[in-house]
């Protein structure tokens, strides 16, 4: 039995002739014109002056921080509600996570947790638009001012998501997209920082090649890394770029099926989009009601042996393996906690066809009914 799978991409034909052109012409490492044309063409769609292309969306957010030279000694509020990748961001770094709990209906940072939890320690805060919805933006940005502190936007999830009719990764100081291959728009493997700030986006551009000296090459004027997209990625990410308006239209007629087929169940919330805000459904992301008689796993379980697969929802970074000595033992976190033993999503990539949904929706009913 073929599953349905979770998160298939589609590859458009402009991303196909590009590539093919890298090909043929030699350009298949980090050098070549795709490069700057995905760059120039990144940043006139989001509206910003600079947008930088790197390996992935981890690396942006690490050239994010170090951009900003948060070092040891520096606090960085994160939603404990995130993929681990946020929290790696931090440590590279050297500096302390502190982690905020999250907005039951959004699951994005909770405004109101994070003002509370900045100290004089506090250099930087990271607002994640999870699955595909906008973080709180007009507050966090409002105590961002009121205490001099950077915004670093994770947009890896919210390709064409807005806040305010703003798309969301250009409201921040900095803002960093994942371009991983269930991402909405795909170089496989990549990411991008983006910036309104010349000397900022100056100093990314240095530290993700190893930081060369403009004057003399393989002289470099500090640590830095390896960070470098290839021409080839560049090269599909270009192609996806020019297809992005269809995909989000894909996106919302998937919601709006999800949303029609699913709406009278209710061992299921479903999900809301607030006032203000474009939500792009990276992932159509569920809650199984305590009144379910299936808890999230079992339902999962169900779900896959009648062929249709899913993802749990991410684990509260407070609870990583590696992040025991970042939080003290005796603090909660209990909307994330709740998400986290409640939540998955269904099927939700661009390849999915009114078939699929419909087999997933009457699976659900069959089960949840």
């Amino acid at each position: 039995m073929d599953l349905i799978p979770v998160n298939a991409p589609v590859i458009p034909a402009a991303s196909k002739r590009y590539v093919q052109e890298a090909l043929e012409t030699g350009w298949i490492s980090s050098a070549g014109p795709f490069i700057q044309k995905f760059e120039e063409a990144y940043a006139w769609w989001l509206g910003v002056h600079h947008a930088i292309t790197c390996s992935n969306g981890t690396a942006a957010l690490h050239l994010a921080l170090a951009s900003l030279n948060v070092g040891k000694g520096d606090e960085v509020l994160l939603p404990d509600f995130t993929m681990g990748a946020c929290l790696d961001a931090v440590l590279y770094t050297g500096a302390t996570p502190v982690f905020c709990d999250v907005d039951a209906s959004t699951f994005t940072m909770d405004p109101l947790q994070a003002h509370a939890k900045i100290s004089k320690n506090t250099k930087a805060i990271m607002p994640v638009h999870i699955y595909g919805h906008s973080a709180d933006m007009g507050p966090i940005l409002a105590m961002a001012k009121e205490h001099s502190l950077a915004v670093v936007e994770d947009a890896a999830e919210s390709h064409g998501g807005t806040y305010n009719g703003n798309l969301t990764g250009s409201l921040g100081t900095l803002g960093c997209f994942s371009f991983y291959g269930n991402k909405i728009l795909t170089t496989g493997e990549g990411g991008m920082v983006v910036t309104n700030d010349d000397a900022l986006a100056q100093r990314i551009r240095s530290l993700k090649d190893l930081a060369h000296s403009p004057e003399k090459r393989f002289w470099h004027t500090e640590m830095a890394w390896n960070y470098r997209m290839t021409n080839m990625q560049a090269a599909l990410g270009l192609g996806m770029l020019e297809s992005l308006p269809e995909f989000l239209k894909t996106k919302q007629w998937m919601a709006g099926e999800y949303e029609k087929q699913l709406s009278d169940i209710t061992h299921l919330q479903l999900p809301v989009t607030k006032p203000g805000v474009t939500n792009v459904y990276w992932m159509y992301a569920v809650l199984v009601r305590d009144s379910s008689p299936f808890t999230r796993d079992q339902l999962r379980t169900k779900l896959h042996e009648h062929g249709v697969d899913t993802r749990d929802f991410f684990y509260p970074l407070h609870a990583q393996p590696f992040a025991a000595a970042h939080h003290t033992a005796n603090e909660r976190f209990p909307v994330t906690e709740d998400l986290a033993r409640r939540g998955f999503y269904l099927p939700s990539g661009l390849a999915l066809t009114q078939e699929q949904i419909d087999t997933v929706c009457s699976t659900l009913h069959e089960l949840l009914a």
